[in-house]
């Protein structure tokens, strides 16, 4: 039997507990709202994952329009530079905002925030908490100060399977919980649910993120955007932990270069070296790859014995790995790391679908384009959240008069999606591998079983891949590698996609691929 929320009728249901989430709780406050998360309170989340810090141009030599060029850059030319202005513009209001939720950033001894430099930034703008415990950090402080808000309501271990819609509006969304299915009626709801990383192999992300606010959203009407465009990271660890550890681009801000099994700099030559945008270092490995090298990322001589210091869990994890990151060579490789695409969003967070609002990984602003720019995505998180917030707050509570319920989807399985995902959307793509994904991916998006939303969300980045005939960004294409003079950024509803992968799968490159 299902069960009917009755008491929490009409509120505002934010799903997911990452930054995005929290935020989006903290600021509607004193306005009751519904948290939920299938997992602890921020647990499982990228946020708190997170090691590179958050952007913000607040140094002497820094300024928003800085920011800007260097945001624009890495795109590649597919950002929303309008969206991309006015979020880096209220860097310095999130900062104040999360200062007084209770984060306490890392500062010199002269009272000054602490600036580090990533990867395609110009200047040292990144802040961190704790050196690199960053994400863990600032998302433990703004738990605490959830946990001391009597407005947010939290349901734990609670996982959203269905939004539900009648005739194009919004009536709730059904859940599972411990003690079976679960429906909260409400006509408003912010999906903060993250990334889709647990679809691949090879992933820094918790493995079970699979996409599930993408999919929820799609299911249910809503328009996605730039599907194609996933950042993998250059450098998480080789190792067989899963998932794989990130090993942060601050290590390279500080110095450290990345060499082959022969000891060469292979990127010594490329605009930047080891600092050029992810999606240049990320090809660059990954061909170093597919000839049978190695990669390594050599910190020895810029950090040597201050590593530990400087990166106590990276020292860790390294060590964990065997690796004594003081005096050895550290090897890594490429790994899904962020999703530019997804829920197609409005600059106060709003969906197409009404009463709909998404924010952080699971939304695309328009901020990233066809690649991210290091340690936005927190910047974004806590910007999107309190414009969601501000959007929604006053608005009154509606509890639909009638909700109809439908049967529980079964729990999703990731397995059998994973193996398609790595082999055909990775790094570098082309038509028979983006082809070969759809056809495999379309009967199981279309079935009923455990892998059709996984299979879902999947099978909507190779349709948008298949679209787009270029490289740009994180989408690299061995048979169209070069960029078409104009940058087009792509809109479209699950049922445009499905019709597009029902005609793709039929085509016989696709049967046999």
């Amino acid at each position: 039997m299902t069960e009917v929320l009755n008491h929490l009728a009409g509120r505002v249901a934010i799903v997911g507990s990452g930054l995005a989430g929290l935020v989006t709780s903290l600021r509607l406050a004193p306005q009751p709202v519904v948290l939920i998360t299938r997992a602890e309170l921020g647990a499982e989340t990228s946020s708190a994952w997170a090691q590179g810090g958050i952007a913000a141009s607040l140094g002497e030599d820094d300024s928003a329009d800085l920011h800007l060029t260097d945001t624009l850059a890495a795109g590649d030319g597919l950002c929303d530079a309008v969206a991309a202005a006015s979020i880096l513009r209220q860097a310095p209001a999130a900062i104040a905002m999360l200062e007084s939720f209770g984060v306490t950033f890392d500062r010199t001894t002269n009272g000054a925030f602490s600036l580090g430099l990533e990867a395609a930034h110009s200047r040292r703008r990144i802040l961190h908490v704790g050196g690199d415990g960053s994400g863990a950090a600032i998302v433990r402080a703004l738990v605490e100060a959830v946990l001391r808000t009597p407005s947010i309501t939290v349901l734990t271990d609670f996982e959203v399977r269905r939004l539900l819609v009648e005739e194009g509006i919004l009536r709730g969304l059904l859940g599972a919980t411990r003690n079976g299915a679960a429906i909260l009626p409400t006509a408003h709801i912010v999906m903060a649910t993250g990334g889709i990383g647990g679809l691949y192999d090879a992933t820094t992300n918790p493995v079970g993120n699979f996409g599930q606010g993408i999919m929820l959203a799609a299911r249910a009407g809503a328009e996605l955007t730039d599907m194609e465009f996933v950042q993998f990271h250059p450098t998480a660890l080789d190792s067989q932990r899963r998932p794989l550890a990130l090993v942060s681009e601050a290590v390279r801000g500080e110095g450290a270069t990345l060499v082959n099994e022969r000891g060469e700099r292979f990127l010594a030559s490329e605009a930047g070296a080891e600092l050029a945008p992810r999606d240049v270092v990320a090809r660059a490995i990954s061909a170093e790859l597919a000839r049978g090298g190695r990669v390594f990322l050599d910190a020895r001589r810029p950090l040597g014995s201050r590593f530990a210091r400087r990166f106590p869990q990276i020292d860790a994890l390294c060590r964990e790995a065997g690796v004594d990151p003081s005096c050895e060579l550290i090897p890594i490789r490429p790994a899904a790391h962020y999703h530019m695409g997804g829920i197609a969003t409005d600059d106060n967070a709003r969906s197409k679908l009404q009463g709909l609002w998404a924010v952080g990984e699971t939304a695309s602003t328009g901020l990233h384009g066809a690649n991210r720019l290091a340690s936005n995505s927190l910047l974004e998180a806590a910007v999107m959240g309190m414009r969601a917030a501000q959007d929604i707050a006053g608005m009154a509570a509606v509890a639909p008069q009638r909700v109809r319920g439908i049967a529980l989807p079964a729990p999703a399985d990731v397995s059998a999606v994973r193996s398609i995902v790595s082999r055909h959307l990775g790094v570098l793509r082309n038509t028979g591998a983006i082809h070969g994904a759809i056809a495999s991916l379309l009967p199981l998006a279309e079935s009923e079983g455990p892998a059709s939303d996984p299979a879902m969300v999947a099978l909507l980045i190779a349709v948008f891949a298949s679209m787009r005939r270029e490289s740009r960004g994180a989408h690299a294409r061995t048979d169209f590698p070069l960029k078409l003079a104009y940058a087009e950024r792509r809109k479209m509803s699950l049922d445009e996609a499905l019709e597009i992968a029902r005609t793709t799968a039929s085509h016989p490159l696709a049967r046999s691929a």
